[in-house]
C-alpha cells in the first residue's frame, strides 16, 4: 500500500515536472497596459521591460528588488535610459529580496498609484511563481499580463523553481 502511494506521487512529480520544463511561458504581443513590472534576477528582464516602455505599451515600470547600492544615474548608465523616461516614468524598488518580496513591493506600488492592470516581465522558468505570489497580493479586479522572457535554463534551475512553485502553491492554499 505504501509502495502504490510512494509510486503515485513520484509519477505525479514527474508527470507535473515534464510540464513544467517543456511548456514554459512565453512572451507576450504588445498588449497595453498601464504599467510594467520587472523582478530583478536573470538577464533580459530589465530589457525587455525598457523596450516594452518605450514602444508605449505602458506608461511607468517598476524594477522590484534593486540592490540598495545602486543609484539611479547608475541604473540608467547600466541600461542606457535616457534622463527623461528615466525621471518620467521608471521607479526602482530597494526593499525586496526575493520573489515574495517582489510581490508585495510591486502590489504596494500598483496600489498606490491606482492602476488596473499590469505587466509582469521576468524569465520564462520563474513566471509562474512570480504571477502566483503577485496575484496573492493584489486586488481581484487587477490584471496581470504575463510576458516571459525567454531562456535556456539549466535541470538544476528548472528542478528548483518546480520544488519552489510547488511550495508557493501549497502555502497559497493553505
Amino acid at each position: 500500500m505504501i509502495r502504490r502511494i510512494v509510486a503515485s506521487v513520484l509519477v505525479v512529480w514527474f508527470l507535473g515536472f515534464v510540464w513544467f520544463a517543456m511548456a514554459l511561458p512565453q512572451p507576450a504581443g504588445i498588449e497595453r497596459s498601464d504599467a510594467i513590472v520587472v523582478p530583478t534576477g536573470s538577464g533580459g528582464r530589465i530589457q525587455r521591460g525598457l523596450e516594452l516602455l518605450r514602444l508605449g505599451a505602458a506608461q511607468k515600470m517598476l524594477v522590484t528588488g534593486v540592490d540598495g547600492d545602486v543609484r539611479p544615474a547608475e541604473f540608467a548608465a547600466e541600461y542606457e535610459v535616457e534622463d527623461r523616461l528615466m525621471d518620467c516614468c521608471i521607479s526602482l524598488g530597494f526593499s525586496a529580496l526575493d520573489t515574495r518580496g517582489n510581490a508585495r513591493e510591486a502590489a504596494a506600488w500598483i496600489e498606490g498609484e491606482g492602476y488596473q492592470s499590469l505587466r509582469l516581465v521576468t524569465s520564462d522558468w520563474h513566471m509562474r511563481r512570480a504571477a502566483l505570489e503577485l496575484a496573492a497580493r493584489l486586488p481581484e479586479n487587477v490584471r496581470v499580463l504575463r510576458d516571459a522572457v525567454p531562456t535556456e535554463p539549466s535541470l538544476t534551475i528548472l528542478v528548483l523553481e518546480y520544488h519552489k512553485l510547488i511550495a508557493a502553491w501549497a502555502i497559497s492554499w493553505g
